[in-house]
């Protein structure tokens, strides 16, 4: 019970992070528009849950290795920037949705969950909630706490991200407004790169 007060703010950070836009969203929102909302649920799954593995590897002495060796932080932006962009690249150049549903394949829960180690947001988030939010008393047992909140925060979070998409199918049946939004989507992605390159 004496977390409590810091479980609560936990989850209001987790949630203004998860539901703002950012790579996972943008790339959710695109997933629902292609491939409906079932076909993106292993998607939605593997960001939860690989966000929950990170942020407890993290918190277990990861974060440390980057403060002891800045030029793995160095290189993991790199690499970064390198996937979001070919990410960018085939959101991009996605077919009409009617040729993605039956052609195309949204990211799996394993892809999904890797994709969070070179997520600049994840990693913000992760580092965020176990500097400000994760009570050094009995560690280990709110770490694990913590992991858990944020993963039941995300989960819905992005989900509506993906409804969005979803919804805009509606409206968006010309493959040449779908091409567009999905160019948009993909713009946005690269715009992404910005907070991190910047520092």
């Amino acid at each position: 019970m004496n977390s409590l007060p810091i479980f609560l703010p936990m989850a209001l950070f987790a949630f203004a992070s998860s539901i703002t836009p950012g790579p996972n969203n943008i790339m959710l929102a695109s997933s629902g528009l292609n491939y409906g909302f079932r076909r993106s649920v292993p998607h939605m799954l593997g960001i939860s849950g690989g966000f929950m593995i990170m942020l407890v590897v993290t918190g277990l002495g990861l974060g440390t290795l980057f403060q002891t060796w800045p030029v793995l932080h160095d290189i993991l932006k790199i690499l970064s920037a390198v996937y979001l962009l070919y990410l960018a690249w085939r959101i991009a150049t996605a077919g009409p949705v009617t040729t993605a549903e039956h052609s195309g394949r949204p990211f799996s829960f394993i892809q999904a969950a890797l994709f969070q180690w070179v997520n600049p947001k994840a990693w913000t988030m992760a580092l965020g909630v176990i500097a400000v939010y994760v009570p050094q008393q009995d560690f280990l047992t709110n770490l694990l706490l913590s992991a858990l909140l944020c993963g039941l925060v995300n989960l819905p979070s992005i989900s509506v991200w993906t409804l969005f998409g979803m919804a805009l199918r509606r409206w968006l049946r010309q493959p040449g407004v779908v091409r567009a939004f999905n160019v948009l989507m993909a713009l946005l992605l690269v715009a992404s790169l910005y907070p991190m390159l910047r520092n």
